[in-house]
């Protein structure tokens, strides 16, 4: 894979330090190998779920962690003093990390392991300050409409 040098355009650049943290971000994200696979889904307007495959991969193996704007999933797995000798070895147990870039206002509400699947939910909550609201024309404020007089 090429790896691209943003340094030039950091110089030249004011107020562009997001965009080049996510471009960073698509480097890593392709330097991971795909490990663990996961799904994002959209349940409803305002809800997502990811699925992440960790078989081998217990609740005490697992941390999440949500901060600002990024939800970061690690596993390691405990040594275990097994005597076992494999023949083949096909489920992957390494380490991994994965990061995840969430939008503004989206926050963890939940995480489950079952089946060998990971699934956090998420939910978009806009402040009502934020939300978009109807003007009716000709209501003007009321101190306004008292200077007029």
């Amino acid at each position: 894979m090429r790896h691209y040098d943003l340094s030039c355009l950091h110089r030249n650049a004011v107020g562009f330090d997001r965009i080049f943290k996510l471009l960073d971000g698509l480097a890593t994200d392709a330097a991971q190998g795909g490990y663990p696979p996961y799904d994002i889904e959209k349940a409803d307007e305002n809800a997502y779920r990811i699925t992440l495959a960790v078989a081998g991969f217990g609740k005490e193996d697992i941390t999440i962690e949500a901060q600002n704007g990024t939800l970061v999933v690690k596993g390691q797995r405990k040594d275990e003093d097994r005597k076992s000798t494999f023949l083949h070895r096909g489920i992957a147990t390494r380490a991994f990390e994965r990061r995840f870039q969430l939008a503004e206002y989206v926050e963890v509400t939940g995480a489950d392991l079952a089946n060998g699947l990971l699934s956090i939910d998420l939910v978009r909550e806009i402040p009502e300050a934020k939300k978009p609201r109807r003007i009716e024309i000709g209501t003007a404020p009321k101190a306004l409409e008292a200077k007029a007089a």
